[in-house]
C-alpha cells in the first residue's frame, strides 16, 4: 500500500469525521437491545500478561484538536456513562491526548477505583498543522498522569501510524516508552495502526506488544480489505501480540442495527481480536454493545 504524508492523512480523517458524524448521531434513533444482567466478560490481552474486559468505553468519537463527543457530554455526564458502563463489566476505558478526555477519566476512575480500571492512552508523537506540538516524552508522560489522576497507564501507545517506517522514525520514542515500562510507569507499550505497512510492521515488531487495529467486516474507513487486515492479525496474534479492535462501526459508516450486529459477530468470531474499543455516548449505547456482544461469546 502507498504510504500517504503524515499531514495529508490527518487532515483527510478530520474532513472523514466531521461528514461521518451527522450521519453517526443518528444512532440514538436506532434499535437498541433492552438491557438485561449481561455483563462484558475478560479476556487475556495476547500474551501481554493483562487481563481486560472485551469492551472499551472510547472517549475519542470523531476526536479531534483535544475535544470529541465524549468530552462534548460535560464532565457529568461523562462520568455517569462511565459508572454505567463500568457497572456492566466495561471496565477498560480507552482515551488519547488529542482527543481531550484524560480529565473526565481521570474523575471517572476516582470514583469506580483506579486499581478496577485498565487504562489506555496515546501519544502522538509528530507535529500537526500548528495546533498539535510535540513535547519531551518525560513531560508528557508527567502530564498524563496528573491528568489522569494515576501513577501508571497500563498501555500506552503511539498514535496514528501511518507508514511503515515508524520504528526508524520514531525509535527515540520507543526507547522512551521501553525505559517507562522497565520503571513500572507504563505496564505495555503498541501503537494504533492508521496504515496497512505499519501495521504489517507491528505484527512482526519485537516492541510493540499491543496492536490497536481498524477493523469491521465492510471495510469502512480501514487500512486494507478486511480479508487483508484479518491476516495481519492472524499473524500478530500468533506472534503473541495483544490485538484491541477499533472502528467496529466504521467512523459512523455502519450504525444501522444489521450493521452493527454484523460486524460486531465478524469481529468476535474471526478469533483474531482479543479486544474492542467502541466509542459510546449513552447508556442505550453501552447497553446494546454489552448485549450484542455477550450473546456472540
Amino acid at each position: 500500500m502507498k504510504n500517504i504524508n503524515r499531514r495529508s492523512f490527518l487532515h483527510k480523517s478530520a474532513l472523514g469525521v466531521g461528514g461521518a458524524f451527522a450521519a453517526a448521531t443518528g444512532i440514538i434513533n436506532l434499535s437498541f437491545n433492552p438491557a438485561s444482567n449481561a455483563f462484558i466478560d475478560v479476556v487475556s490481552l495476547g500474551e501481554t500478561n493483562l487481563k481486560v474486559p472485551r469492551l472499551a468505553l472510547g472517549t475519542g468519537s470523531f476526536g479531534w484538536k483535544r475535544t470529541s463527543s465524549q468530552k462534548k457530554l460535560g464532565e457529568d455526564k461523562f462520568v455517569q456513562l462511565a459508572q454505567h458502563a463500568f457497572d456492566r463489566g466495561v471496565k477498560f476505558f480507552e482515551t488519547a491526548d488529542m482527543y481531550g478526555t484524560h480529565e473526565y477519566v481521570g474523575k471517572a476512575m476516582k470514583k469506580v477505583g483506579r486499581e478496577n480500571v485498565t487504562l489506555l492512552s496515546k501519544i502522538m508523537v509528530y507535529d500537526h498543522e500548528g495546533w498539535y506540538k510535540t513535547e519531551p516524552f518525560q513531560k508528557s508522560i508527567d502530564r498524563f498522569r496528573k491528568e489522569l489522576n494515576t501513577d501508571y497507564i497500563d498501555i500506552l501507545l503511539l498514535h496514528c501510524m501511518v507508514n511503515s517506517e515508524w520504528p526508524d522514525e520514531y525509535k527515540r520514542y520507543m526507547d522512551d516508552y521501553s525505559e517507562a515500562k522497565q520503571k513500572g510507569i507504563i505496564k505495555q507499550v503498541g501503537l494504533s495502526c492508521h496504515d496497512f505497512g505499519a501495521m504489517e510492521i507491528a505484527a512482526e515488531s519485537p516492541w510493540a506488544d499491543v496492536l490497536l487495529a481498524r477493523i469491521n467486516y465492510d471495510g469502512a474507513k480501514m487500512d486494507g480489505t478486511p480479508e487483508n487486515v484479518m491476516k495481519v492479525l492472524k499473524k500478530a496474534k500468533e506472534n503473541g501480540k495483544g490485538i484491541i479492535g477499533m472502528k467496529i462501526f466504521g467512523c459512523g459508516e455502519l450504525t444501522k442495527e444489521d450493521q452493527r450486529q454484523k460486524s460486531l459477530e465478524y469481529v468476535i468470531k474471526s478469533g483474531n481480536v482479543d479486544c474492542m474499543t467502541i466509542g459510546m455516548e449513552s447508556i442505550e449505547q453501552v447497553n446494546d454493545n454489552v448485549e450484542r456482544i455477550m450473546k456472540l461469546i
